[in-house]
């Protein structure tokens, strides 16, 4: 597990992510590197091809050479688009560090905050490449100066949103900012497959002013040749990412909350390949031949074929069929797969994403918190009846492998309802029920999805019980937004234990009286339970809950979601 790195490549949209990924692959022979750049080897789907962006976070496994000794590096490479923003979270669970992509001339922008963020809530840790330098030459003109100065204005920018994010995590031991003389800052061209870093300009003695000469003498070949990209990446990644001996202790106690001092732990903490078997789920994929895929991390224990194991959440065992690696689109198939690696089985018909598979009963991993909701929703239908089962099972299928999705059937109208993070998201998943399902849908328009809020304190309302004995006062107001993020963000949740919950409302803002009458969590609404000695209210309060919980998803205004009450 030593020579292991498990990394994700992150970054805004067109940032040159998959352009990456393809001169990794070409450098560690799997593809050739005459077409590395423009074969995109990791949009494996036919409609990312067409679209020429990455829709689903793709999986490959390669080795690199470094100091000597042989290392596994097992990559993912995730999708730049804001709608598919839920990949990434997912991604992130599975690695241990990111290597975030910036444009040159672009700089950092909104997604590659949100990638940032994502990133170090599930406490993984950032490298930098700043692709597209040769813009910087050839399009504007820049001498060394200028351009000195505009790269180093981009790592500052993205030191200032590390810094703000990784300020309140006390599990960092060191400085997780990048910077150019410690090695953690890459540039370069992932299309014309050339790259350096401050150790491998030492290496090679190549500087800027070399770099800037071949670049305006249209020599790019002898710059790769000089300076090959998926070389100064690679060995950064081998230097600068821990690898899961070094994170697994750090990673476990901030993703799962069972009891620290059991085997369980002490398994997970050691990456003990012969400890009882811990896998998490973090991405489900349908393969038309080997039926569902589920890839995630083995934290301990190895897997392999024939296994029972249990997945949490449901009664019984489920066998795996088989254990394998992901190659892109290929799937290998091995014997077994040990603890710190990335691994993809078929057979666990009953794990989603987020499940927590293993053999014995365990505490499950906290759930992937996904930052944004579904935000647009259309109606699918089936042009004929005789396809309805079938698209009920897709459609089922769909909110299986993309939790991001939520599907649900309008009673009133009997519609299909289909809620996604963008029109994009739901128009690729409506094609690829149409290409791949081979069933024939019409879509309605796309409705942008509304919440409702109230904006001051309400008055008293009083309601009776049907035989006029009993009577409740309620009251609505706004809540602050700092609890809210810290509900939404995960921090605060009625599966905490109450302790716990009240200390973390507390450093949101809530007075302290208040965060021991927290009653119930519904969306980001609280109830507060303000009565005093009242004998029996436990034998009402599941209804009071029911009713609230109605009404709060139903708003009185227009029928929408309340939130923030």
């Amino acid at each position: 597990p030593e020579h292991i790195r498990n990394i994700a490549i992150a970054a805004h949209v067109d940032h040159g992510k998959t352009t990456l990924s393809d001169n990794l692959l070409a450098g560690a022979g799997m593809i050739s590197q005459d077409t590395a750049g423009e074969q995109l080897a990791m949009d494996t789907k036919e409609d990312e091809q067409e679209r020429g962006i990455t829709i689903d976070a793709a999986n490959v496994s390669m080795t690199h050479e470094y100091e000597d000794t042989n290392h596994l590096i097992n990559l993912i490479d995730t999708p730049g688009h804001v709608d598919f923003g839920g990949d990434v979270t997912r991604a992130m669970r599975a690695v241990d560090g990111a290597l975030v992509v910036v444009d040159a001339v672009e700089g950092a922008m909104p997604q590659t905050e949100t990638v940032l963020r994502q990133a170090l809530r599930e406490g993984v840790k950032p490298t930098l490449f700043i692709n597209k330098v040769d813009r910087l030459i050839s399009e504007l003109q820049e001498g060394p100066q200028e351009m000195q100065e505009r790269l180093l204005s981009v790592i500052a920018d993205v030191n200032e949103l590390i810094r703000g994010m990784a300020e309140n995590m006390d599990d960092i031991p060191e400085d997780w900012t990048v910077s150019v003389e410690d090695g953690t800052v890459g540039f370069g061209s992932a299309l014309y497959k050339w790259g350096v870093s401050m150790p491998s300009m030492q290496r090679t003695g190549m500087d800027f002013g070399d770099i800037m000469e071949l670049e305006q003498n249209d020599k790019r070949d002898e710059l790769h040749e000089r300076t090959p990209l998926s070389t100064v990446v690679l060995d950064m990644v081998c230097e600068h990412f821990p690898n899961p001996v070094d994170a697994q202790p750090r990673r476990v106690p901030r993703i799962w909350r069972g009891d620290p001092d059991s085997t369980l732990a002490e398994g997970m903490q050691l990456v003990d390949e012969d400890g009882e078997v811990v896998f998490m789920v973090t991405d489900i994929s349908m393969d038309p031949h080997a039926g569902e895929i589920a890839t995630g991390r083995v934290f301990s224990g190895t897997l392999e074929k024939g296994q029972e194991l249990y997945v949490s959440g449901t009664a019984g065992k489920n066998r795996i069929q088989s254990v394998g690696l992901f190659m892109g689109s290929e799937r290998e198939e091995v014997e077994h797969v040990p603890a710190g690696n990335i691994a993809s089985v078929t057979g666990l018909r009953d794990a989603i994403a987020g499940s927590t598979v293993s053999s014995v009963e365990m505490t499950p991993f906290e759930s992937i918190e996904h930052i944004s909701e579904p935000v647009i929703t259309k109606s699918v239908e089936a042009q004929s009846m005789d396809d309805l089962p079938k698209l009920i099972e897709t459609l089922q299928q769909v909110a299986k492998e993309d939790p991001t999705i939520q599907i649900e059937i309008n009673e009133d109208t009997g519609e299909h309802l289909i809620s996604g993070q963008g029109e994009l998201h739901l128009e690729v998943i409506t094609q690829r029920i149409r290409d791949n399902q081979g069933i024939p849908v019409i879509t309605g328009e796309p409705i942008v999805v509304f919440r409702e809020q109230p904006q001051e304190a309400s008055r008293e309302v009083e309601g009776q019980s049907p035989n006029r004995h009993n009577k409740f006062y309620l009251t609505v107001e706004p809540m602050a937004q700092d609890i809210v993020d810290a509900i939404q963000l995960g921090e605060v949740s009625m599966d905490m234990p109450e302790l716990e919950r009240r200390e973390a409302l507390q450093e949101a803002g809530m007075d302290k009286d208040t965060s021991q009458n927290v009653e119930d969590i519904h969306r980001t609404n609280i109830l507060i339970d303000d009565t005093k000695g009242i004998q029996h209210l436990n034998e009402t309060m599941e209804l009071v809950l029911e009713g609230l919980q109605e009404a709060l998803d139903d708003g009185p205004l227009a029928a929408e979601p309340v939130q923030g009450s």
